[in-house]
């Protein structure tokens, strides 16, 4: 369960080889977070992010899962659900794709809104149909500021990421006062191996920084958590520019 101040004992990571995920897992376990289960495609890495959060003393697991197999979803989620009580679900999983490849080829397009969108409804409905079946839990989601507003430079992502923001925003409410906390995440530009090569973005932040943050907002109950919190008034601002103007920015 989790302790006063909204802290979980126990995690459950899709996407369990993300950076943002790892730094917010040693941050949690640094806390009080004993068990961790790690869920993704079997590999060196997960098995090295497993061997790792062990050094830092909490017990974790890892198990087979893949955004793009909505139907294994149930089974090898519901499987982590059997051994106990999961106090948060971190859902972390992504690609940003590339965005010149991607407009010629639309089945690697659909690749990306797949992954973003359509793999993070399915696993994101079962786990919280488990979060509510055990009347707590906290459903972490890592969407981003360039679902905000669509981007001449990277509109595929940016939409997969839209959808994925409101699908996270309406599961909020629909599971408001089951006892089950939604919480969306905002990131700007991340320094990441997944954006390693690409221009830093103004107000860029690490996957530490998203940590820190997504700790003090799990503290506070946010249902929004914006990093760094400058972007909000930001994404305020360039959300209602008139579209002539804003195709027109630099961004």
């Amino acid at each position: 369960m989790k302790d006063a101040f909204g802290l979980p004992q126990s995690l459950l990571v899709l996407g369990g080889t993300s950076e943002i995920a790892l730094a917010t897992a040693r941050r949690l376990i640094a806390r009080r977070t004993r068990t961790v289960w790690l869920a993704g495609r079997p590999s060196p890495d997960l098995d090295r992010a497993a061997e790792e959060l062990r050094g830092l003393g909490a017990e974790v697991r890892t198990v087979a899962f893949d955004a793009l197999d909505p139907a294994a979803h149930e089974e090898a989620l519901g499987k982590v659900f059997a051994e106990g009580d999961v106090d948060m679900v971190l859902l972390a999983f992504g690609t940003l794709g590339d965005q010149a490849h991607d407009e010629r080829d639309p089945r690697a397009a659909v690749r990306v809104a797949q992954t973003n969108y359509t793999g993070a409804v399915s696993s994101g409905l079962v786990c919280a149909g488990a979060l509510q079946a055990q009347g707590h839990g906290s459903l972490v989601v890592l969407s981003s500021v360039a679902g905000e507003r669509a981007r001449r430079a990277n509109f595929i992502y940016g939409s997969s990421k839209a959808g994925l923001d409101a699908f996270a925003q309406g599961l909020g409410d629909a599971l408001y006062g089951t006892g089950v906390h939604v919480m969306v995440v905002r990131p700007g530009f991340v320094r990441t191996r997944m954006t390693a090569g690409l221009p830093e973005a103004p107000l860029a932040t690490t996957p530490e920084a998203v940590a820190v943050a997504v700790e003090l907002g799990l503290r506070r109950r946010s249902e929004t958590v914006w990093v760094p919190g400058a972007l909000r008034v930001v994404m305020s601002a360039l959300r209602h520019l008139p579209r002539a103007v804003f195709r027109r920015l630099p961004v």
